[in-house]
């Protein structure tokens, strides 16, 4: 019986694991990137990424020190609903976003859409 408990503990740990690890349905909106919640400062230009909150707070390894974040300096690839990619690296954390959703830089949104458009819905990203 202990077996069991202890093997049903440790699958449910790797799906966490994994259910983190990619995302579907969000949206992606871009924003103007400074020092990031990972400790390093990075610009407009830079192809980088702010994850939600519930999604990076709840990343396995991670504690209350946000710059020891394992999400911190990933690389992801994120998605638009037309099929346009992005490789971005994960630098932030987006306090406004819905689980699934990510901010961009300028230029990273770029790849995926005109600026005007303000907001893509129904994006996917994996870590990679």
């Amino acid at each position: 019986m202990r077996f069991a408990v202890a093997a049903l503990a440790a699958l449910s740990a790797a799906s966490a694991a994994v259910a983190t690890t990619a995302m579907t349905g969000g949206d992606a909106t871009f924003y103007a990137p400074g020092l990031g919640s990972c400790g390093h400062f990075n610009t407009e230009t830079d192809f980088i990424v702010a994850v939600d909150i519930a999604t990076i707070q709840s990343f396995p390894g991670a504690t209350a020190n946000p710059n020891a974040n394992p999400m911190c300096g990933r690389q992801m690839k994120v998605t638009s609903a037309d099929g346009k990619s992005v490789t971005v690296t994960v630098a932030d954390t987006c306090p406004g976003c819905a689980p699934g959703s990510v901010d961009l830089t300028p230029t990273a949104f770029q790849q995926l859409a005109p600026l005007s458009v303000g907001r893509l819905h129904g994006v996917s990203w994996t870590l990679l």
